[in-house]
């Protein structure tokens, strides 16, 4: 038998589902708590929950991991130093050093001037030992990358420095776009390197050798290998498997797969069976990139998320916290110190504080570990002190040292991983009320009582009106997801949100109630789906499907992957003769520019170049059983009643690579050049 492991690192949990490849079928499957400062105990914990299976069988094995995405948002990642050409460049951009020189094209792939070489080779000789790698991005290098192909030879030649090139990773416009995916690919190399190696050290002990696959962000897969060159496609990974998922679990081609996980909610769609992509490319932590990704929708509600009480009032935060009967489990004696907050009141809070600097009695605060080039203060030293080994309240840290709760600026300690934070989120409002019980429920049914009572409400009362409010919020974002997938917008006028807002809360007004259809199917994945999406199905008036094993939906995604290559290559007539039935034409693809005497002529070369372009790379993605595609679209434009409509614009010739994992395990025999 042939069996794949399928593992997905989230922003809480780590998923683990082993599946037989022969007919998809989920034969085992664990979770773990995601180990974030190294996934690799995470992951190695989740396979160890499966128990006793046969991991010798293992043929494949495919992760999904939020490391890239998180990378991104938190700014991490090595020293890269950027060349330009071409244009300049006023943008922000996250490098160390950036230096413009002489050289691009225009739109139709004619060089400006000479790319100045010397420019650049002064430039990396001033500061090759204080960056690890290069990025490379020439004004309209998707219309003629030969400037950027002889930067990077220069500097190959010269320097043992990775170099990333923008034309490698995209054949969309956007100069600044591309660059900036071009500077996070170079900053990811060794961050994703970092990763697959301990992935694999992972896989040693368990003595699995099989290949490794990772999710890149479109849902399709790729070999180890490729992945250490192109790290920066992996961004959104985590939602993309999950998608996956939900289409191998359901055989669904058209729906709405909502992914409840313990950090976000993620919205994406199905469309004839794939991801539906976003157009412009994926955008994380404010930076838009060009990198081809699933148009997912991400909020800040999660099992995880913060629930807060503010003058007897119950708000759903964005913040990420440990929910009090997962800490419990960890730290038995946490329950001793939660009973204590008993009789402590609430100070009521001025409306001015912002939600995040708010402080509940009854949250807890424990060390992570140290932030390095951090300095801590004498109050925060006395801090980590206390709550070095088991949590304690702000209000217990005061009693000790006799400075106030508000005076310690937990937040910054939370940003920098210093601390955790642990408190009541929805996860505890389900265990309170019995309606899921996976961890220790007495701390959630204590923190569900003390809360309550602030907010005047009997405990059942105050877990319904939380459950309630993820209800809404996940309601709310679906609906927004489709309304910005209609028309492109998300904006709001005041009658569109109050329409919206009723028909949320399924609240008449006095003249009106709201009422709305989904036209597709919803598909629940996430373990604690079946206490929120049933109403949120209902209120949307459609069908609920959660599919068996949809707890571990991204592992299951990961592992029924295919790996998918593509090329496109832009065919454009010479100016003034887009009339003829067949002219001369200019030919862009990501190896070069090209004339041609006939579009006939261009477009044949364009298939048979992308077809041996996308097969190889689909071999070095690690693919076998290949099978290609070819997509040919003519754009046609007028030019007035008298001309006729004969115009041709422009052809674009699309070739796909389609092919299943290879499950031949070939141990790479170079050393990494960041190991």
């Amino acid at each position: 038998m042939d069996l794949g492991l399928g593992i997905d690192t989230g922003g809480t949990y780590t998923d683990t589902a082993l599946v037989d490849l022969s007919n998809g079928k989920v034969l085992a499957k664990a979770k773990a708590l995601t180990t974030r400062n190294d996934l690799s105990i995470g992951i190695a914990e989740s396979i160890r929950n499966m128990g006793e299976v046969p991991l010798k069988d293992i043929r494949l094995v495919s992760l999904s991991s939020t490391l890239a995405t998180n990378s991104v948002v938190e700014g991490k990642g090595c020293r890269v130093a950027l060349i330009i050409a071409g244009e300049e460049y006023k943008e922000s951009v996250p490098v160390e050093h950036v230096v413009q020189i002489q050289g691009g094209h225009t739109i139709r792939g004619a060089p400006n001037c000479p790319v100045d070489l010397e420019a650049a080779k002064v430039f990396i000789s001033g500061i090759a030992d204080q960056v690890d790698a290069i990025a490379v991005s020439t004004f309209f290098s998707v219309r003629n990358p030969e400037h950027e192909n002889a930067l990077k030879e220069m500097i190959t030649s010269n320097w043992d420095l990775p170099v990333v090139c923008g034309h490698e990773l995209s054949t969309q416009l956007g100069f600044y776009e591309r660059t900036l995916t071009a500077v996070l690919n170079a900053k990811l190399i060794p961050i994703m390197a970092e990763l697959i190696q301990s992935v694999r050290k992972v896989l040693t002990d368990f003595q699995i050798a099989a290949p490794l696959m990772i999710v890149k962000g479109d849902g399709s897969l790729m070999g180890e290998k490729l992945a250490k060159e192109r790290p920066v496609e992996t961004i959104l990974s985590g939602p993309a498997a999950s998608l996956i998922g939900a289409r191998n679990l359901t055989g669904e081609d058209e729906a709405v797969v909502v992914d409840v996980g313990g950090t976000t909610t993620d919205i994406g769609i199905l469309r004839a069976g794939m991801p539906r992509l976003d157009p412009e490319g994926a955008i994380i932590g404010g930076w838009r990139t060009r990198v081809r990704a699933a148009d997912i929708s991400t909020s800040g509600i999660g099992g995880d998320s913060r629930v807060v009480v503010v003058n007897g009032q119950i708000v759903l935060g964005t913040l990420r916290v440990m929910p009090l009967c997962i800490a419990s489990s960890k730290y038995p004696r946490l329950l001793e110190h939660l009973n204590k907050v008993r009789n402590v009141k609430l100070t009521p809070q001025a409306t001015h504080i912002a939600l995040e600097n708010v402080i509940q009695a009854d949250e807890f605060f424990i060390f992570s570990r140290m932030a390095k080039g951090y300095e801590l203060s004498d109050n925060e030293k006395a801090l980590i002190e206390l709550i070095m080994t088991e949590p304690r309240t702000l209000h217990e840290v005061s009693e000790v040292t006799g400075i106030h709760p508000y005076s310690y600026n937990v937040r910054k300690l939370e940003e920098l991983g210093i601390i955790t934070r642990i408190g009541f989120t929805p996860t505890d409002a389900l265990h309170a009320s019995g309606e899921y019980v996976e961890y220790d429920a007495e701390a959630s049914i204590i923190a569900a009582e003390y809360r309550a009572n602030l907010c005047g409400m009997r405990p059942e009362e105050f877990c319904a009106s939380v459950k309630e409010a993820a209800i809404q919020k996940i309601t709310r974002e679906i609906i927004y997801r489709l309304i910005y997938e209609d028309c492109g917008k998300m904006s709001h006028c005041d009658v569109c949100t109050e329409f919206i807002q009723k028909f949320i809360t399924q609240r008449s007004g006095i003249d009106f109630s709201a009422d709305l259809r989904l036209h597709k199917k919803i598909i629940g994945i996430g373990a604690p789906i079946a206490a929120y999406l049933p109403s949120v199905a209902k209120r949307l008036n459609t069908e609920l499907l959660i599919p068996m094993n949809s707890d571990v939906g991204n592992a299951v995604g990961a592992i029924t992957g295919s790996i998918m290559e593509s090329v496109e290559v832009l065919i454009k007539p010479k100016p003034g003769l887009g009339v003829m039935e067949d002219p001369p034409c200019t030919m862009h693809s990501i190896d070069e520019m090209r004339e041609f005497e006939t579009i006939t002529e261009a477009v044949r070369y364009a298939k048979s170049w992308g077809e041996s372009r996308v097969r190889r790379n689909a071999v070095l993605a690690g693919a076998e059983s290949i099978e290609v595609v070819v997509n040919t679209e003519r754009v046609m434009g007028q030019m007035g009643k008298s001309w006729g409509e004969g115009l041709l614009l422009e052809v674009h010739v699309k070739v796909t690579a389609v092919g299943k994992p290879k499950m031949v395990f070939e141990e790479e025999r170079e050393t990494d050049e960041f190991d």
